[in-house]
């Protein structure tokens, strides 16, 4: 290509005979280079015209794409119809440079027409058009110089180091995918395992929850009893010492000790006065000599006489009685030996409900957290569920953005201040890359806005890493999250370019 580059220039007076005789060039004899026949001294640029020749099905129109289905309407005929089907001109004013059809289709060409087309064909890279306007305006569109065959441009052959670079993109690209395809097929079978991982789990908490909630109605049905026990234990007491010591079979002693304040081992008379009152008069404190008369007209009494004189008077319970002092320090309630039991027993109880209802209420939480883990969508083949739980950074300028998959997105200033720019919300890929993109909605509200939204993007890669983070519009951020999961087949059936 790059001789005949040279020759256009050397050529021209050629090229301008050959456009007047309106030259055509069978493709049956293409050799390399746009349409040109093998051992043809006629440059590549030269514009074309009907030629007689029966054996040649089709022709190669300069600037046209013959490789294309564009072709049918170049063939050898006496007409060349516009391809908009506007017109009807003779063949032979193919490529004059002067515009005939108004799509500009009988110029590929030249620069005639305004609305033309030129195929830049561009062999060892990729083929592709430029706007007519452009041929031979001294401007080098085409890599392979074929715009500019009638023009003082110098123009250079890039094509080939162009396809190379394309090429070595191509294949590093390729790599990448191959090996990313290979991170994934692992990343499903760890996905489908820790699937199966987690179910196993819920069963387990439901099981769990189960056996808790049976125990949870046994202790209760426990406390219950302990409440009802201790409930008649205080009726009791509130029924006086005399109900006591029928009901309860409190011991002389227990008695005793609960009517001697001090503990020395005697009662006294203000003791007494402390502790006993009338029965049918109990807001009356007793005199100093009805305390004597209780005390059998003594100062002390030790327990042995209690036992024998004051006992039997508080046991009939019919003139009087043990104050009701009910909690207080020292009080029949604080020291009744089955009141304190009573009281240990429900204590005990209440401690072991609460406990099973906190775990009651832990695994609950459990079950819960893990169904909605479980109820999102991980992909076809849960390749996506190792990212739950996990969260990548990325430092930009000022600011640290957090990504949590399948959780939320942050925002965190070096003064400390975090924002959230969104909780979860769902797949919003196209449908036929449907696990492609995700939108986390609802973060804070922005000023004088809507609340913050982040869009993120899924790219192919070896790696699973938060690559970039823009702000395109206020408050809506758009994320590039490369991972191998990202990786699709369909694109490495898709291949290198063919053109290249």
């Amino acid at each position: 290509m790059a001789a005949q580059v040279a020759l256009r220039r050397q050529q021209a007076q050629e090229e301008s005979e050959a456009r007047d005789l309106r030259l055509l060039y069978p493709c049956t004899g293409i050799g390399g280079e746009a349409g040109i026949p093998q051992g043809s001294s006629i440059s590549a640029g030269v514009p074309v015209s009907v030629s007689s020749s029966p054996a040649a099905a089709c022709f190669d129109v300069f600037g046209s794409e013959n490789q294309k289905d564009d072709k049918r309407f170049y063939r050898e005929r006496k007409s060349f119809l516009c391809i908009d089907g506007s017109r009807m001109i003779p063949f032979e004013q193919v490529n004059d440079d002067y515009c005939d059809c108004e799509d500009g289709s009988d110029e590929p060409g030249t620069s005639a027409c305004p609305r033309g087309r030129f195929y830049c064909t561009n062999l060892g890279f990729r083929p592709h058009y430029i706007p007519s306007s452009r041929v031979n305006d001294g401007i080098c569109d085409c890599c392979d110089a074929s715009d500019e065959y009638n023009s003082h441009a110098r123009c250079q052959n890039t094509c080939w180091n162009l396809g190379q670079r394309e090429r070595a993109y191509v294949e590093g690209q390729m790599r990448t995918l191959d090996e990313g395809l290979r991170l994934k097929q692992q990343l499903i079978e760890e996905g489908v395992l820790l699937w199966r991982e987690k179910q196993a789990q819920l069963r387990e908490l439901q099981q769990v929850a189960e056996d808790l909630q049976v125990k949870l109605e046994e202790h209760r049905r426990k406390k219950h009893e302990a409440d009802r026990l201790k409930e008649q234990t205080l009726k009791a007491l509130e029924a006086g010492d005399g109900g006591l010591i029928r009901h309860q079979n409190s011991s002389v002693a227990s008695i005793f000790h609960l009517l001697d304040s001090n503990k020395d081992g005697s009662l006294t008379v203000d003791e007494i006065k402390a502790k006993v009152v009338l029965v049918h008069d109990e807001q009356r404190v007793l005199s100093e000599d009805e305390a004597l008369a209780l005390l059998d007209r003594g100062h002390r009494m030790d327990l042995s006489k209690f036992q024998s004189t004051l006992w039997d008077v508080l046991t009939r319970g019919d003139t009087v009685k043990i104050k009701d002092t009910q909690g207080a320090p020292g009080s029949l309630s604080s020291e009744d030996p089955h009141l304190k039991a009573a009281d240990r027993a429900a204590e005990w109880e209440a401690t072991n409900l609460k406990k099973v209802e906190e775990a009651y209420e832990t695994v609950n939480m459990e079950i819960s957290d893990l169904q909605k883990k479980l109820a999102i969508d991980y992909g076809t083949d849960w390749e996506f569920l190792f990212l739950n739980g996990q969260c990548y950074k990325l430092k930009v300028y000022e600011y640290t953005y957090t990504l949590c998959p399948f959780n939320q997105v942050t925002q965190k200033s070096t003064a400390g201040v975090e924002v959230s720019l969104g909780m979860w919300g769902m797949w919003t890929g196209k449908p036929k890359n449907h696990y492609s993109q995700m939108v986390y909605e609802n973060g804070e509200p922005c000023w004088q806005g809507g609340s913050r939204s982040t869009t993120v993007t899924l790219t192919c890669g070896t790696e699973t890493a938060l690559r970039s983070v823009k702000e395109p519009s206020k408050c809506q951020y758009i994320m590039d999250f490369q991972t191998p999961v990202a990786c699709q087949p369909v694109l490495k059936q898709q291949g290198i370019h063919s053109e290249l």
